[in-house]
């Protein structure tokens, strides 16, 4: 009975190990990224889950750790991020996504990880737009996500020099 129970229960530790990252990779930049070719509507609802998924990583680092910056700030601008693809998706015709970023979201161990979680995932979200940019996109669409991409870029930034107080 033990040779064949200690297999199972390691099987089913390493499937409960993997089965978050799957999870990741269905939601915002990591949907996108499995997408070669997504439309409109789908390359908005990564965007929007994208943004939804930083706020509410943020929220929760803020509610552990405190209102600490860049987190205090970054998660005012994800709101902003939100707020404007939202629009995107009443002139298109589509019905924007549910926030369920909360099942996705990841709570870290302490603040290094948090600030290193952040710059993936800036990382993430700022290739995400690259990609989309590179389509063939109405302009309007086109003005957010440059929008979006640049303020990455400065979250990034933000991330990356919170992070080298931890090195």
């Amino acid at each position: 009975m033990r040779k064949i129970y200690f297999p199972i229960v390691a099987l089913m530790f390493a499937v409960s190990a993997v089965i978050p990252v799957f999870a990741a990779d269905e939601f915002g930049a990591g949907a996108a990224r499995i997408n070669n070719d997504p439309s409109l509507q789908e390359m908005l609802t990564y965007a929007l889950q994208d943004e939804y998924l930083a706020h509410s990583e943020y929220d929760r680092i803020i509610e552990e750790y405190g209102t600490i910056r860049p987190f205090s700030n970054i998660i005012r601008a994800e709101e902003t991020h939100i707020s404007l693809l939202l629009p995107l998706f009443k002139t298109y015709g589509y019905s924007a996504p549910a926030d369920t970023a909360s099942e996705h979201a990841v709570m870290p161990k302490d603040l290094k990880t948090a600030f290193e979680i952040g710059v993936q995932a800036e990382i993430d979200n700022i290739a995400m737009y690259e990609s989309f940019l590179g389509r063939n996109i109405p302009d309007n669409v086109r003005d957010v996500f440059q929008r979006l991409k640049a303020t990455s870029e400065n979250h990034l930034r933000a991330f990356q020099n919170g992070l080298k107080r931890y090195q």
